[in-house]
C-alpha cells in the first residue's frame, strides 16, 4: 500500500471519529425528539445524515491525499539523499522547513563525510600498500642485478681480459710470416676488444652508478673516470658546477649512462666528449663520439635505449636532439630549461 492511500484511509478514518464525537455531544446537549428528525433535517436539500458523514469523508480524502502527496515527496527526498550517498556524490541541499527532516539531513552528511573518510584512508594505504610492494620488487631487482654483474664482472669480464692480454702478446711476438694467419689473429684480437666493450656496457646497465649523496656533477665524473680504467678510449669532459634540481639530476644522469653504453657497444670510436654547462636558462648536457654514427631516423623507431632517453628528457620538461653521420661519429644533446625563483639548497 502506498503512502498516499494509507494517508487517505488514515484522514477518512480520523474525521469520521470526529463525526461520531461532534454528533454524540450534539445529540447529548440538543436531544433528538424522534430518529426521523435526522432524515428530515436537511443541509443543502441533502439530508444531516447524509450530508456530514458524506462531508467528513471528502474531507477526510482530501487531507489525506494533500498530506500523502507532501509525505512521499518528504520520503522520495530522503530515498534522493540515501542514494546519493551511495553513488558517492556530494548531498544537495533541499531546502526544508522540518525540523526532523533537516535533522535526518544533518546526520546524512555527517555520515557521507565520514563514508568520504574512510574511502580516502582506504585508498592512501593502498597507495601506500602499492608503493610498498613496488620498492620492495625494485630493491629485489636491484639486488639480483647487482649479482648477475659482480658474476659477469668476476668471471667472464675477468676471461676476456686475460684472452684480451694473451692475444696482445701472441700478435707483438709472432712473426710476419704468414699474413693470412696474422690477420685472423688481429680479427680476434678486435672481436675480444668489441666483447670487453659489450660486456662493460652490459655492466653499467646492470649495476649502474647511484647517485646517492653526490651532485649531479660529482656522478658524471666518477662514472668517467671509472670508465678511463677500464678501456682505452679516449675520454674527455668539461663540467661546470651549479645547483641543479634532484629529478633533473637524476633524469640527467640516466640519460648519460644510457648514451655512454650505446658509444662502448655500437660506436667503434676512439674519442669520447661529454659536456656539461649552464647556457641562457638551459641546462646543456651534450655527448659526442668520433665512431661510425648511424641513421638517426631509421634506429629512432626501434630502438628501446632512444626512446627511454627522450622520455626521460620530456618528463623534465626538456628536449633531446641526436645528430649522427656514417663514419663521423655522433652526437647527442639535452636541453633543460632552468626554472627561475627555484631554492636550491
Amino acid at each position: 500500500m502506498s503512502i498516499i492511500m494509507r494517508q487517505i484511509l488514515i484522514g477518512v478514518a480520523l474525521s469520521l471519529l470526529i463525526f461520531i464525537f461532534v454528533a454524540g455531544e450534539t445529540f447529548f446537549i440538543f436531544p433528538l425528539l424522534s430518529w426521523s428528525d435526522l432524515w428530515e433535517r436537511e443541509v443543502l436539500d441533502i439530508p444531516y445524515i447524509l450530508f456530514v458523514p458524506s462531508f467528513s469523508i471528502v474531507i477526510g480524502t482530501v487531507f489525506g491525499f494533500f498530506s500523502g502527496h507532501y509525505w512521499r515527496k518528504q520520503l522520495q527526498m530522503i530515498d534522493d539523499k540515501l542514494h546519493q550517498i551511495e553513488e558517492g556524490r556530494p548531498l544537495e541541499s533541499d531546502g526544508t522547513s522540518l525540523a526532523e527532516i533537516e535533522s535526518i539531513s544533518k546526520r546524512m552528511n555527517k555520515i557521507q563525510k565520514q563514508i568520504a573518510e574512510q574511502a580516502k584512508v582506504s585508498q592512501r594505504l593502498a597507495t601506500e600498500a602499492a608503493e610498498e610492494q613496488e620498492n620492495r620488487i625494485q630493491e629485489i631487482i636491484s639486488q639480483e642485478r647487482n649479482r648477475l654483474a659482480r658474476e659477469l664482472h668476476d668471471s667472464v669480464s675477468q676471461q676476456l681480459f686475460g684472452a684480451s692480454m694473451l692475444m696482445s702478446a701472441i700478435n707483438e711476438t709472432k712473426q710476419a710470416s704468414d699474413d693470412r694467419e696474422t690477420k685472423q689473429l688481429k680479427i680476434v684480437e678486435e672481436m675480444i676488444h668489441q666483447s670487453q666493450l659489450e660486456m662493460r656496457a652490459l655492466l653499467l646497465h646492470l649495476r649502474p652508478v647511484a647517485l646517492k649523496g653526490k651532485s649531479l656533477q660529482e656522478g658524471i665524473e666518477e662514472l668517467l673516470i671509472e670508465l678511463t680504467q677500464k678501456v682505452t678510449m679516449n675520454i674527455k669532459w668539461k663540467i661546470e658546477e651549479f645547483p641543479v634540481e634532484k629529478g633533473v639530476e637524476d633524469h640527467l644522469f640516466r640519460i648519460l649512462q644510457e648514451s655512454v653504453s650505446n658509444t662502448l657497444r655500437h660506436a667503434k670510436a676512439s674519442l669520447l666528449e661529454v659536456l656539461l654547462i649552464k647556457r641562457d636558462g638551459f641546462i646543456i648536457l651534450r655527448v659526442s663520439d668520433d665512431g661510425i654514427g648511424f641513421d638517426v631516423d631509421e634506429d629512432k623507431a626501434g630502438s628501446y635505449g632512444m626512446q627511454n632517453m627522450h622520455d626521460r628528457a620530456v618528463e623534465i620538461g626538456g628536449n633531446l636532439k641526436i645528430v649522427s653521420l656514417k663514419n663521423k661519429g655522433t652526437r647527442l644533446e639535452v636541453k633543460i630549461p632552468v626554472i627561475e625563483g627555484e631554492n636550491h639548497d
